[in-house]
């Protein structure tokens, strides 16, 4: 088939690239013309493991291209994803400009029926206003369909290709043929593609990451009471998790979640609530806890310490999570302006989100190329993102370097009981803290 994919930024590269790689010809659109002359170029613009061998293989191939021309690049194309940014707005409802810009410019450019595809997260009703402004100028039929994305970032090559369930939000027959037939190869194996109206597919994004982030919240509310009655939250996670009910996924405790999709998505959900006249009260809860749990261990760094004027913490991972580069309201920038509002140093390292920090907070902190060279000199080691490399450092190099031997754990990353033999002071979340 022949596909277009309007914005190149996570979800539009990653869904570009992926529908190249099963044989389709694609063609992406994006308005920043160096970031299109950097693709065109072979040169990623994101960072996500494993896409980087699809991107190289389907440009050489002829089958991925990248323009800053919106007509040519939708020009015979069977589907046209609007793969745009929807972000938050000051009340929190997502803000579709993005989104309703593009479908009226589609209008005039049309030249053949089409499916246009909803691949942002957007609110439930977005599919009909897309509808509208299209209808205004439109010359020939065109449907618009919902097909949220379900991509978590570090693994979405896998989940792109591998989908658990492939969700599609229409109304029209003409549409569900040609977008089942665009799906099959990434179902073989008998996962499901999901037909429904436009509007439950809208809202089944909403829920599902909503509903993930209670999970997560309510586990992180749990390892806050396992501290106050001399529980361990790693023994209860795993009594939990082992029902099969629950599952094991989303229950390990920390310093709350960040990226693109959770904060963003639970509070468009709670303000699409709050306009339908429903008080959405858990995930008004669930907002508020993941905002304190973000500082959880800066009251502990401070009484550990009293003063942090002049105190050097080596921050060990600043992206919100691991395998990906994106600090999207990540814990690790609010713990950092923290410290540095009590006279704090920072010695920082991030395998690869060091770039956008810079970008951030520029030379308010510093930056370092091993994890042994951020603890150099270091009162304390903040970890801050579970990255694969720290959960098997070397303790006796790092007692050789640090001033003081003492870990705040964000992520739980260490055994009690190794942390007791190693020496160290090691308060982490949920669990009994270890004082040298």
């Amino acid at each position: 088939m022949k596909i277009s994919v309007v914005g190149t930024g996570y979800v539009g590269l990653v869904t570009g690239t992926c529908f190249a790689e099963t044989g389709n010809t694609v063609t992406c659109v994006d308005i920043d013309p160096e970031k299109v002359a950097s693709l065109s170029a072979g040169k990623m613009t994101i960072y996500e493991p494993g896409l980087d061998i699809l991107f190289d293989r389907n440009i050489k191939q002829g089958r991925l291209s990248f323009t800053t021309n919106l007509k040519e690049g939708i020009k015979d194309s069977q589907i046209i994803f609007l793969a745009l940014p929807t972000p938050s707005d000051e009340d929190g409802s997502a803000d579709l400009k993005y989104v309703l810009g593009v479908a009226e410019q589609l209008g005039e450019l049309l030249e053949n029926y089409a499916v246009i595809v909803d691949k942002s997260t957007v609110p439930v009703g977005t599919a009909d206003r897309v509808t509208e402004k299209i209808k205004l100028k439109a010359k020939v039929d065109f449907d618009v369909v919902s097909n949220p994305e379900f991509l978590r970032e570090g693994v979405a090559v896998d989940d792109f290709m591998k989908p658990d369930r492939v969700v599609i939000g229409t109304s029209s027959e003409r549409a569900q043929k040609i977008m089942n037939s665009l799906y099959a190869p990434f179902v073989r194996q008998g996962n499901p593609i999901i037909f429904m109206d436009e509007r439950s597919a809208e809202l089944t994004k909403y829920a599902a990451n909503a509903f993930l982030a209670v999970k997560i919240t309510f586990m992180n509310e749990i390892a806050n009471l396992c501290e106050k009655v001399g529980a361990d939250v790693d023994a209860v996670r795993r009594g939990v998790g082992t029902d099969n009910r629950i599952g094991k996924r989303f229950l390990f405790p920390g310093i709350g979640y960040g990226g693109s999709c959770f904060p963003k998505d639970v509070q468009a959900l709670a303000k699409a609530a709050e306009d339908n006249h429903y008080d959405f009260r858990i995930l008004k809860s669930v907002m508020k806890v993941n905002a304190d749990q973000k500082t959880k261990l800066i009251p502990q760094i401070k009484k550990h310490f009293g003063s942090l004027k002049g105190k050097v913490i080596a921050f060990w991972g600043l992206s919100f999570k691991p395998q990906t580069d994106d600090i999207r309201e990540a814990p690790s920038l609010y713990n950092i302006q923290q410290l540095l509002a009590e006279g704090a140093i920072i010695r920082a390292h991030d395998p690869e989100a060091m770039k956008k920090v810079m970008k951030v907070l520029g030379s308010r902190i510093s930056y370092h190329e091993s994890l042994y060279e951020a603890a150099e000199g270091a009162d304390a080691i903040f970890i801050a993102t579970e990255w694969p490399e720290f959960r098997a450092p070397d303790f006796e190099k790092l007692s050789s370097l640090m001033k003081s031997k003492v870990i705040f754990d964000g992520r739980n990353l260490y055994e009690l009981r190794d942390m007791k033999d190693q020496g160290f002071t090691y308060i982490s979340i949920g669990r009994q803290a270890i004082h040298a």
